[in-house]
């Protein structure tokens, strides 16, 4: 009789898709190939990292024999000190996606809902599903996080609610004072995430002062990420804000030197180059400006954003005009898994990225 992992595997695993995210440049290895193209599909920091975070790095390479830090002391303090918490109110984790499914692992489980916006972050749905769980999925409002529309479909069985701030892949926030109302009607038992991965981009009015409500001992989750203006992507770190007593079950769930040796000292020192992060936010708004006008130019319907992406309509097959765009050596993400099946999302390049993108563009909607 032979035997069948498939037949073994948790049948929620088994309803899951397999994650696919590939790069049109990555079909044949990255190598040298990857730099020919405009690379505006995975909204990373087209400044790339910190240079303090590469020369923390150089200075590491001979010790990375070494385990890391498995409590990630130094950075947890660091961060503690800026947002006026303590250490015990910061977790650590391979990305903020990790922190995400490991929300997911602590508190949802069979028989429990989340909730989330449509669209969304696709992983909030995949860490729900891993973990028997039921997504109820709400509609955006206006591409925005519908938060009356949201509390209407707690039930006694809602354990958390996802909310994007910024959200992917539309770019829009939440005023701070929807988000106050939101949690002040919210029932007891119910947690929110807060998956704040693109704060930084927004402007400074726009920006909800979340950590209040952790120290208010509220039931909120905080997750940021060292991927997006901080440009530490393919290190793969961020951190969550929350009460200890969440911090010690996350602790508890994740995995023994989560954060390696290299990502926990570039993050250290990334964290306070004010340099590079207001360089970062000037090379984003000048390049958005660009973009605007140059969707109105095209009669393009786009969505203002405040992260550093932008959600643009190019009224036709959406899958088409990306791989249109890839014979150009320009790659963007398609929306058709988000219901947006007419619709890209372009990350905010260089000046000569953008320009690259745009005139890719022109000559794609002239193949009408």
């Amino acid at each position: 009789m032979s035997f069948s992992f498939d037949d073994a595997a948790s049948p929620h695993l088994k309803r899951l898709p397999s994650y696919r995210h590939g790069r049109p440049f990555e079909a044949g290895g990255r190598g040298s190939a990857a730099k020919e193209w405009a690379a505006l599909d995975h909204n990373e920091n087209p400044l790339g990292p910190s240079p303090l975070a590469v020369k923390a790095i150089r200075c590491l390479l001979q010790g990375i024999h070494r385990y890391p830090d498995c409590h990630g002391h130094d950075l947890r303090e660091r961060l503690a000190e800026r947002f006026g918490v303590t250490p015990a109110h910061i977790a650590l984790g391979n990305g903020s996606s990790e922190l995400i499914d490991l929300c997911a692992r602590c508190f949802l489980g069979p028989g429990a809902e989340a909730i989330v916006g449509d669209p969304a972050f696709a992983f909030y749905g995949r860490a729900i599903q891993a973990v028997g769980s039921q997504r109820v999925s709400v509609p955006l409002n206006a591409l925005r996080h519908d938060l009356p529309a949201m509390a209407q479909q707690i039930t006694a069985r809602t354990r958390v609610v996802f909310i994007g701030n910024p959200n992917n892949p539309t770019g829009t926030c939440v005023p701070p004072h929807e988000i106050a109302a939101f949690i002040e009607a919210l029932p007891d038992g119910v947690i929110i995430v807060f998956d704040e991965a693109y704060r930084e981009y927004m402007p400074e009015e726009l920006q909800p002062d979340t950590v209040r409500y952790v120290k208010e001992a509220r039931p909120v989750i905080i997750l940021r990420s060292f991927s997006k203006i901080y440009g530490l992507s393919g290190l793969r770190i961020g951190y969550a804000i929350a009460s200890p007593e969440c911090v010690a079950l996350l602790d508890k769930a994740r995995q023994p030197f989560n954060v390696n040796l290299l990502a926990g000292a570039a993050a250290l020192v990334a964290l306070d180059d004010v340099t590079h992060l207001e360089g970062s936010r000037q090379l984003n708004e000048a390049g958005k400006q660009y973009l605007y006008q140059a969707f109105s130019e095209l009669g393009l319907r786009y969505v203002p954003t405040a992260a550093n992406f932008i959600l643009v309509d190019v009224e036709r097959d959406g899958e088409q005009a990306v791989r249109a765009l890839a014979d150009r050596r320009v790659a963007v993400c398609p929306l058709t898994r988000y219901g947006l099946p007419t619709s890209l999302r372009v990350t905010i390049g260089t000046p000569r990225d953008n320009e690259r993108f745009i005139a890719a563009l022109r000559e794609v909607l002239a193949t009408r």
